[in-house]
């Protein structure tokens, strides 16, 4: 058991200089974020109806129901601001990673996103049309080209950014209102869904032509939703970076408190809202206020889980819930791409085919049993091995090398 923060030793002097720890912590929150993403994207795997406005006819209990509202309550747009805030977050210990080494930051950046990107391509065409690595790719060029910003600034420019999203929906509500307009064609929407449904437990064929079908939808969500947003995180990550505020976080143990109170209930407030504009609502101005809501108010939820999980890390159960999660983190890349690789086979026609068969309390869970066993598998893999698989592809790529796979233990800043 500890009573602080766990951080674990580096194995990899760079010029003589002590290296920055790899702090399991952070590691541990990305391996819970991991969770909160799977949570949500296996709801939109499962199902063709998810997102589309209309209610699956197949699953319209009062417990069907329930379940679906409290992820888009609770985890919808949430858990990947607190991705992306990590994002910002590492972007500054690589950066002091290579400039302690001597070594040429910008080309070694650029080449990681352009991994990503390829990553994230193949990804979304192949496996899930919701991939975030593209945007995570093309965001963290933007970030490359302002990562000089000042931290005050970096949090100035993230409260705009959030704020001129959210006023940008709440006049898209107001001309949509003032136009009389508004709302879906129902059985147009839910006839398209079937079809995707029928299209999913088809040949891989028929699988990545659907995918590729529901990519321009995904990519004007990504675009004018969760890219703004997303960037606005990784200046907030940025500018924690800048600061070390993750370092030591029992030194801040007041402000982690004070976020938790203000996040999770404006936070939920906020869920509720999007959440109950998800429910018939779709295409509304009032769908268009939620979203707005969304932007504002989801970053406070994302804060409070962060803080939260922060706070246990740091007491007297912390090194277990550490060790249990700091695994999963480290090879978030493997385990994100895995987790649609193994549901792509349980619900499409690449395998099962069962898309739109379980109810949603069978499929969350199916994520809970499968977070489980990526927890041990992570465990189990780095006692071997220093980088996930997939960890180890993108810093090959990035360092233009062949870092050695063998031999486990922490190998750098998170």
């Amino acid at each position: 058991m500890t009573t602080g923060p766990a951080t674990a030793p580096p194995t990899e002097p760079a010029d003589g200089r002590p290296p920055l720890p790899r702090l399991a912590h952070v590691d541990a929150l990305r391996g819970f974020a991991l969770l909160g993403i799977l949570l949500v994207n296996i709801t939109f795997m499962a199902s063709a109806y998810q997102g589309t406005g209309v209610t699956d006819p197949a699953h319209d209990s009062a417990p069907d129901n329930a379940v679906r509202f409290l992820i888009e309550v609770f985890f919808e747009a949430k858990f990947y601001l607190l991705f992306s805030f990590l994002f910002g977050y590492s972007f500054t210990l690589q950066l002091a990673s290579a400039n302690r080494a001597g070594a040429a930051f910008p080309p070694r950046f650029l080449r990681r996103c352009a991994g990503l990107f390829v990553l994230g391509l193949g990804h979304a065409v192949l496996l899930f049309p919701g991939d975030i690595l593209t945007t995570y790719a093309v965001l963290g060029l933007l970030l490359l080209a302002v990562h000089r910003i000042r931290p005050r600034t970096a949090v100035r420019a993230a409260v705009a950014l959030f704020a001129v999203t959210a006023v940008g929906y709440l006049l898209l509500a107001w001309a949509l209102a003032a136009t009389g307009g508004g709302g879906i064609d129902t059985a147009a929407v839910t006839e398209q869904a079937r079809r995707t449904t029928e299209a999913l437990r088809g040949d891989a064929g028929s699988v990545i032509g659907a995918h590729l079908r529901q990519l321009p939808d995904v990519v004007f969500m990504l675009a004018f939703f969760q890219a703004p947003a997303a960037f606005a995180a990784f200046l907030l990550g940025l500018a924690a970076g800048r600061r070390r505020a993750l370092a030591e976080p029992t030194r801040h143990s007041r402000v982690l408190r004070r976020i938790q109170w203000i996040g999770f209930p404006l936070g939920i407030a906020g869920g509720l809202v999007w959440a109950h504009a998800a429910q018939g609502h779709s295409g509304t101005p009032y769908q268009l206020v939620a979203v707005a809501v969304d932007v504002v108010t989801a970053p406070l939820l994302a804060a409070a889980y962060a803080a939260t999980v922060l706070r246990t890390l740091a007491g007297p159960r912390g090194g277990r819930a550490a060790a249990a999660l700091a695994p999963a983190g480290r090879m978030t890349l493997t385990n994100y791409l895995t987790q649609s690789l193994v549901l792509a086979f349980v619900f499409t026609g690449f395998g099962a085919g069962l898309v739109g068969r379980p109810a949603p309390a069978y499929v969350v869970l199916t994520a809970l049993v499968l977070f489980a066993v990526q927890l041990a598998f992570s465990r189990w893999w780095l006692a071997r091995h220093r980088y996930g698989p997939v960890e180890w592809v993108l810093r090959a790529v990035t360092l233009a090398g062949r870092p050695r796979l063998q031999g486990g233990g922490p190998t750098g800043p998170a």
